[in-house]
């Protein structure tokens, strides 16, 4: 099942940075110009498969508990149907979530400045573009990003608080270490990955700098999908 998880990650990731490296690359270069549809389109793509990966890291978590804390019955408790359950659960609530942004954006009328002040389609760049009142977006966003951040969040930190009291019931030494080390992996792409989305979608006033709210999406779109593979082949 580790293995299932870790694909489907990898290729969530691979298609979300596709998603945002040519344009960004392009705009890099020269000005580059994106047409309104292909904006929402690059939007709902990409913060559905960001969602959909909040989702799968929750699924992890909750496999590394199974694995650690029940790991006689774990073969039957993440059975192949399951597991495919799981992951098509993951990938179907992302898009299903962010849909209803989208309909809510596409209402907005653009009739303003046409220059997006980051290196893609954001939900709060393109906003502040809008002419007619986006409080029913925002707010709309804002309950979903709360939503669809913390219960997958509360999952994982559910997982490990009982994965920890587990583990410490075992005598000191190479089983404890090894049960640790089976989670720091997944640990270490959590962090990073909720760390920024929370920071910029449930709490934007922490971020008091249009630069800063770039370096935080830079984060998330580009360096953590070049560093996870990195950080499950040393850990494998």
């Amino acid at each position: 099942p580790m293995y299932l998880f870790l694909g489907n990650l990898s290729f969530l990731e691979i298609l979300y940075t596709s998603t945002v490296v040519p344009k960004m690359l392009e705009g890099f270069l020269q000005v580059a110009a994106i047409s309104v549809t292909g904006c929402l389109t690059q939007f709902f793509i990409f913060g559905s498969l960001a969602t959909a990966e909040c989702f799968l890291l929750a699924v992890m978590a909750y496999d590394r508990f199974l694995a650690i804390c029940y790991p006689l019955r774990y073969p039957l408790l993440m059975g192949p149907r399951w597991c495919m359950g799981l992951v098509v659960t993951a990938w179907l609530s992302g898009f299903m979530v962010d849909e209803l942004v989208v309909v809510l954006m596409a209402q907005l009328r653009f009739c303003g400045s046409n220059r997006i002040d980051h290196f893609y389609c954001d939900f709060m760049p393109l906003v502040v573009l809008a002419c007619s009142d986006p409080r029913v977006a925002q707010v709309t966003t804002f309950v979903l990003s709360v939503v669809f951040l913390t219960v997958p969040f509360g999952l994982i930190l559910t997982s490990y608080a009982r994965i920890v009291v587990t583990v410490l019931r075992v005598p000191a030494g190479a089983s404890r270490r090894k049960a640790f080390s089976t989670c720091s992996s997944h640990l270490a792409v959590v962090s990073t990955f909720y760390g920024t989305l929370m920071v910029l979608y449930i709490v934007p006033s922490a971020v008091h700098s249009q630069l800063l709210s770039k370096v935080f999406a830079l984060l998330y779109t580009v360096v953590t999908p070049i560093f996870n593979p990195i950080i499950y082949s040393f850990r494998n």
